[in-house]
């Protein structure tokens, strides 16, 4: 996963290039998103963030990654930025464009730390009860003690994601099925009961990795992930 700030041209190039197209060697996925603030008004400058730019990527491999960061143009932008490589455990549901992805790989200890990223494409219609529903969680995923770094992306007009650091996947599943000590902790829950009785998503898939390695800074921060080297 890439952050970086970006003229806006840059971003807006990175977001018309469809993320299954790339002629990149060694990437076989992408989604280019520009960056939304979690929980900010639905009309609002910060909702679509055309000089920030994240971009969630699959390799395969790291080499493959260190020569897009070199030799690339756009490579050489995010190179700029921040980025946290990743390895996959765990996939709830399934996207079309990351059909090869096993349901679990691998074990882990709950109280590690976990980067937890959803990815989705709407259903127009459904917008209104996404947002309805969605912004409480987005508050409290961004305002939860367990995170480091929770964030938002936006790809027109239909793909959203989430991005979220947490410090260890305990305070994440507590957060996920209603169980932190915050207030109002059924957030989350509540969502995801209304999206059951009635899907905003064509499709939706949420995943978690292990955080490998961390380079770069983000907005002049460094060491955003809890273990990572």
């Amino acid at each position: 996963m890439h952050l970086a700030e970006l003229p806006r041209w840059v971003t807006a190039r990175a977001l018309a290039q469809h993320p299954s197209g790339s002629t990149v060697a060694g990437l076989a996925h992408s989604e280019p998103l520009a960056l939304m603030r979690l929980g900010a008004p639905t009309l609002s400058p910060d909702r679509l963030q055309l000089r920030r730019l994240a971009v969630f990527a699959q390799w395969t491999d790291e080499a493959a990654l260190d020569r897009f960061l070199r030799e690339d143009a756009l490579g050489r932008h995010l190179a700029d930025g921040w980025h946290v490589r990743l390895e996959f455990l765990r996939r709830w549901s399934t996207l079309a464009a990351l059909p090869g992805l096993p349901v679990r790989a691998g074990d882990w200890d709950r109280d590690e730390p976990v980067v937890a990223v959803t990815v989705a494409r709407m259903r127009m219609r459904e917008v209104p009860r996404f947002l309805h529903w969605g912004k409480p969680v987005e508050r409290l995923v961004r305002d939860h003690p367990g995170t480091t770094l929770a964030l938002a992306g936006f790809r027109p007009p239909r793909t959203i994601a989430t991005f979220s650091v947490w410090r260890s996947i305990r305070e994440m599943e507590e957060m996920v099925h209603g169980g932190s000590a915050v207030q109002h902790p059924e957030r989350h829950a509540a969502a995801m009961t209304e999206r059951d009785r009635r899907d905003f998503h064509h499709e939706f898939a949420t995943f978690r990795f292990r955080p490998i390695s961390e380079h770069g800074a983000w907005q002049g921060r460094t060491g955003i992930v809890p273990g990572a080297r």
